[in-house]
Order: C-alpha cells, then sequence, then structure tokens
C-alpha cells in the first residue's frame, strides 16, 4: 500500500474527524480550518467582512522564494503524482498552506523552524543545504523524521515538522479538486425527480399529460419558479 493509500484511508476513516486541520503541535487550539478557495460573494456564505480578511491575508507574503522552494519539493514527496491524479503542488497544496499559516499564526515559526530544521541537517550531513543536496541525501534526512515510530530521539524536532507538514499537505490535497477525484468523493448532488411512478398515479386516477412533461421534470429548470393562469394552469 501506497502512502497516498494510506492518507486516503486516514482521510475517510474514523481518525479523519480528528487529525486533519485540528492543531498539530501542542500548543495549538482545536479549530477547524476551511481551504480559501472554495468561494468569494454572499451566495457562499462569506460576510464582507470574512472577505475582507481574505484579501488581506492572500495579499501579504510568509514563506520566502527559498522557504516555498523546499516546500514545494516536500508536499510532492508525501502526495507524488500517480496514475489517478496530479501532485500535491498541481492540486495548489502549497498556496493553500501559504494562506493557513497566515490565517492561523501559531503554524509560522514550527513551519519555518521545520524548513530551516531540514537545511541544518543538511548542513551537517553533507556540507550544503538541502536543496542543493541531491535526492538521495534528502531522502535519507526525510527518511529520519516520517516514520515517528523509528525515529531516533535527536529526531524529535524534525518528527514534529514533518507530521504538522504531512497533515497540511493531506488535507490541503484531499479537499481540493484533484483530491476529491482521488477519492472517487461524489458529494451531495440532487436527483433528477422523474415524477410520481404512472402505476401510482393511475391508481389514483390521474394522468399526467405529456405537454407537462417539460415543464414538471425539466431538470434544467428545478430553479425556476412555477406560473399557473387564472384558471390554474401551469403556463411554465
Amino acid at each position: 500500500m501506497n502512502r497516498r493509500e494510506n492518507l486516503k484511508l486516514l482521510f475517510t476513516g474514523s481518525l479523519a474527524s480528528g487529525l486533519f486541520m485540528t492543531g498539530c503541535g501542542p500548543e495549538a487550539p482545536k479549530e477547524i480550518a476551511h481551504a480559501p478557495t472554495i468561494g468569494e460573494g454572499t451566495k457562499w456564505g462569506r460576510t464582507p467582512e470574512e472577505m475582507m480578511r481574505n484579501a488581506e491575508l492572500k495579499a501579504e507574503v510568509f514563506f520566502r522564494e527559498d522557504e516555498m522552494k523546499k516546500l514545494n519539493y516536500l508536499v510532492d514527496v508525501i502526495i507524488p503524482k500517480d496514475d489517478v491524479s496530479g501532485s500535491a503542488t498541481e492540486a495548489g497544496v502549497p498556496d493553500f498552506i501559504e494562506f493557513i499559516v497566515k490565517d492561523m499564526p501559531y503554524y509560522q515559526t514550527p513551519m519555518r523552524g521545520g524548513l530551516m530544521w531540514l537545511d541544518t541537517q543538511a548542513e551537517d550531513r553533507f556540507g550544503k543545504p538541502f536543496m542543493e543536496a541531491s535526492e538521495d541525501q534528502r531522502i535519507e534526512i526525510i527518511d529520519d523524521i516520517a516514520y515517528p515510530d523509528k525515529a531516533k530521539p535527536e529526531m524529535s524536532r524534525g518528527v514534529s515538522f514533518f507530521n504538522t507538514l504531512r497533515d497540511l499537505t493531506s488535507t490541503g490535497f484531499f479537499t481540493s479538486p484533484e483530491g476529491f477525484k482521488d477519492l472517487d468523493y461524489k458529494g451531495n448532488r440532487p436527483n433528477v425527480w422523474d415524477g410520481v411512478p404512472d402505476e401510482v398515479m393511475a391508481k389514483h386516477g390521474f394522468k399526467l399529460e405529456e405537454k407537462y412533461i417539460p415543464l414538471y421534470m425539466n431538470p434544467d429548470t428545478r430553479s425556476t419558479l412555477a406560473q399557473w393562469d387564472d384558471e390554474g394552469n401551469l403556463i411554465g
């Protein structure tokens, strides 16, 4: 079973409600985060104040260019592209994390500190920053912090950072269109009513006239208010 399958099980299972976006650090409050790309405007339930705050946060920049480069690499290690859907970066996960750390500032120090920790490890081991190390060297460091049960005690800071990053990455990915596709999530979709069954209508002495079928049961006009003439006949 690959990493993506493990994340899908966590996300769709009973652990999901308590794991994802509930505050990954011991000091973080238990609150739910919503992706910033749900939509804008009152039809989405956003107040003017909320829309103003979103605009302000999106205008700010937290991660430096070098930090964003590391973030792009790391999230794609966690959720790479496969035959079903795109990678975490293709799903916009780095932008999601950028928004979250501005909306929830308690993530800023753990995230920035963790990215610095990777550079420190790479410098100590290989004499170069993390992104200048080879692919094998980067994965060596990641392997030391990606499996908490196997990690050495001296890796605890890196483990905490990677746990936080993994939670943010999986939340961002599996709440995106790419993630929905990966989960085969259909969501709440309206049914198309095709009328009272003919046998039920006949039992009560009724029959739906053919001319009314396009008016009564056209799914494209389901939101249109019906109009009636003075004699109670449906006219549109």
